[in-house]
Formats: C-alpha cells, sequence, structure tokens
C-alpha cells in the first residue's frame, strides 16, 4: 500500500449481516490508514455481528442504521449520505441484499442509500457455499454486473459453517486492494505486462547456491501498479517471501534460466516487459547431487562457472519485441553505467538505480536513462514509485495501434 493512495476519497461502507463483519474492521483500519475517510451504514442484522461503538471508533465517524435518523437535519439521511460518496462499497454482502439490488428494493436506509446513489457501488459478496451457488443468487450477480456494479469476488475456502467452497469473503487486505485498484486511473487498459521480480538462485549442491540481496519488493510494487493502472499482469518472481498482488498471475521460478525461459514461453502475447529481477550473470557448470561436506582431508572445492542467458537482451531482439523496460542495480557510476547498458542491451528505457542504497528497503531513488537523456526521479516509498514509473513508461508506450 503506498502512503495515503486513497487520500481525498470518501467512502460509504455498508455493513450487512453476516459473521465476515469482522473483516471490516481491518478494512477500515486499511482504508482510513491510505487516506479515505469512511461512512460506515449498518443493516440491523448487521449490528447482530459487530457493534456501531466499534465501527465508530475505528471510522472516526457517527454510524448510521436507520432510515428515520434524526442527525441528518433534513430527515433525507438516504441521500445525503451518498451525495458526497466517491463510492459505496457494501461489505459483507449477505444473499438477501445482492437480491435486494437486484430488483431495486429499498426497505431499509443502505438498500435505499444504494437505489438513490449516483456514485459507484461495489459489493463483496459473502455467504455458504450453497448460498452463492444457488441459482436465484447466481441470477441476481449477473443483473448486478449488467447493471454496471462491480461484484468483488468472492474467495474460496473453509466457512463458518465449517464446509468450504466459493462465498466466502475476500480478506481484508483483498478487498483493500481492489477498491484501491478501482479508483486508479487506467492508463495500461487493454494491456498486458510481462514482469520479473526478486533475486535468482544459482545451486552449489542441494543445500547451497549463489544468490543476491534483491527483495523483490520494487518488482512486486510495480506488478501491483500496472495492475491498478489496468494491465493484465503476468509476474514471474524468484524465491521471495511476499504475497502476490491483488489481481496479479505469479508464477515462481528459481533460476536465471528457468527464469528466462518462463519469459520466453510468454513474451509473444506481451505489449510491454519489465526486468526487475536480479539475475545471475553465472551459474556453476555442473551443480553437485549432493552436499559438498567439510572434511579435514578433502580441499576446498573449486566451481568452473557458465554465463547465464541474457533475459532482456533475449527479448529486445525478438522479431517484435514489447516494449521493454530494463532496470539496473550499480554499486557506483549509475549515470556512465546505466546509460551503457541502454544502448548495450538495445532497449528504450533503462532504470538504474544503487543497489547497496536500496536492497531490502521500503523505498528507493532511481533514474531514467533513454536515447533523450537521463531523468532522476526523486527518493519515495517503492509503491509510490512504481505508480510514478507505470506512469513513465505509459507516457513513452508507442502509439496503440502499433502494439500488439
Amino acid at each position: 500500500m503506498a502512503t495515503a493512495e486513497l487520500a481525498g476519497k470518501h467512502l460509504v461502507l455498508g455493513m450487512t449481516g453476516g459473521i465476515a463483519c469482522y473483516k471490516i474492521a481491518e478494512l477500515t483500519r486499511l482504508l482510513t490508514k491510505a487516506g479515505a475517510t469512511v461512512q460506515v451504514v449498518m443493516t440491523e442484522a448487521a449490528t447482530q455481528f459487530i457493534t456501531p461503538v466499534t465501527m465508530q471508533a475505528l471510522s472516526g465517524r457517527p454510524v448510521y442504521t436507520s432510515q428515520w435518523d434524526g442527525r441528518v437535519p433534513n430527515n433525507m439521511a438516504h441521500i445525503d449520505l451518498s451525495r458526497e460518496a466517491d463510492a459505496i462499497v457494501i461489505a459483507p454482502a449477505s444473499t438477501d441484499f445482492l437480491a435486494k439490488l437486484a430488483h431495486g428494493m429499498a426497505d431499509d436506509l443502505l438498500s435505499t442509500l444504494c437505489v438513490a446513489r449516483d456514485c459507484p457501488l461495489l459489493v463483496v459478496p459473502a455467504m455458504n457455499r450453497q448460498m452463492w451457488q444457488n441459482p436465484a443468487t447466481q441470477r441476481n450477480v449477473v443483473q448486478l454486473r449488467a447493471d454496471g456494479i462491480e461484484v468483488l469476488g468472492p474467495d474460496s475456502g473453509p466457512q463458518a459453517c465449517g464446509e468450504v467452497g466459493d462465498g466466502r469473503m475476500l480478506e481484508a487486505a483483498a478487498t483493500y486492494e481492489a477498491v484501491a485498484s478501482f479508483f486508479a486511473p487506467k492508463i495500461l487498459a487493454g494491456k498486458r505486462v510481462l514482469l520479473t521480480a526478486g533475486p535468482t538462485f544459482e545451486p552449489l549442491d542441494p543445500v547451497r547456491g549463489i544468490t543476491n540481496r534483491s527483495s523483490g519488493k520494487m518488482g512486486f510494487a510495480l506488478a501491483r501498479a500496472a495492475q491498478q493502472a489496468g494491465a493484465e499482469v503476468h509476474l514471474i518472481a524468484g524465491p521471495v517471501a511476499l504475497e502476490t498482488p491483488w489481481g496479479v498471475f505469479r508464477q515462481d521460478v528459481q533460476t536465471a534460466q528457468q527464469m528466462h525461459d518462463a519469459v520466453m514461453r510468454s513474451v509473444a502475447d506481451a505489449d510491454i516487459f519489465i526486468g526487475v529481477a536480479a539475475v545471475a550473470d553465472w551459474r556453476v557448470d555442473h551443480a553437485s547431487e549432493h552436499k559438498i561436506k567439510k572434511t579435514a582431508e578433502r580441499a576446498l572445492p573449486t566451481f568452473s562457472f557458465v554465463e547465464n542467458p541474457d533475459i532482456l537482451a533475449s527479448v529486445a531482439k525478438l522479431p517484435h519485441p514489447p516494449f521493454a523496460v530494463g532496470f539496473a542495480a550499480e554499486s557506483g557510476d549509475l549515470e556512465i553505467h546505466g546509460e551503457e547498458k541502454r544502448v548495450r542491451k538495445n532497449v528504450p528505457l533503462l532504470i538504474g538505480n544503487l543497489g547497496p542504497l536500496t536492497f531490502g528497503l521500503d523505498d528507493n531513488e532511481v533514474i531514467l536513462f533513454e536515447a533523450s537523456g537521463a531523468t532522476k526521479l526523486p527518493r519515495a516509498d517503492k509503491q509510490a514509485l512504481a505508480h510514478a514509473l507505470i506512469a513513465e513508461i505509459a507516457r513513452r508506450l508507442p502509439d496503440t495501434s502499433l502494439i500488439r
């Protein structure tokens, strides 16, 4: 999450009855932490699972539960509460409430708000698997989508009833990501982005290997930013302990050769390739099949190295390459090495940084190298920087008619 990425947004957060109400406490915290103001509206059923007092404490605003609430001067809460909203988010959205929305019913404050709204509506379903699979529910969901309502989820997994299946509400973090993605400008709508991230691991034996200090944070932040910008994102990740960004397809690999092969299998479908991964330049020619033992009698082991394939250069050499963006992590003389690498790799844009000053950290500072010169971007947290870089990439794309 980038700091204050929802700053200035006002959300009406509608809660209906269901055990998933407990997740909305964390969702409210995430939304407010990102700078949004959150106005909670609860159905009577929702108050049976979590109290309005709790939600008021988390949102910092009074909670509304009745359409007859006298706190609204004109006694028209169903009108006034939605007029300043950028969106209404219903979470959890029960089976009953989905049916109400599909048929335009307005028999309480929250349903009336939704019917009287002039802002986008997002619903996050939460119900038992059989309720979700019921033909009536599925018909209602089809109708909601046809009416322009965003349906987020549901997820699949263990449910409060003890069963397992579809209908489980998205976790709070995933719901937050979906809401943040909804608001992001879709500057890459319709584009397909192939992206590598993290380090590679080159084995010496079954338990040891050569790797580097890349955390993958910058690559994962770029994958998230590209998805939020409307792109279909395929992330090929080396060994990292990071969660997959919402809406991103992730493929895990270990070695540079595996990463190269995965990229070359998928690159024909990509409009944009971003090589963020810190790929090992060399690997051991013949890794040991067994752990190399340290003994008093045995001499120090020696290794013969061979060069790994150059992923970025391989993509750039294709007859019809995607718009290729490279990354370079240098230990010094970035201005010299960055431009030299861009020319050598034959890519239109290369993003350089000083690796020792960014590996593992949550912020970064980069320089953009291209034929017209170099542009330095100010230091920022990696997610904010990722959004800025995606905007820079989008600005430099060839005419849409030339992109496959």
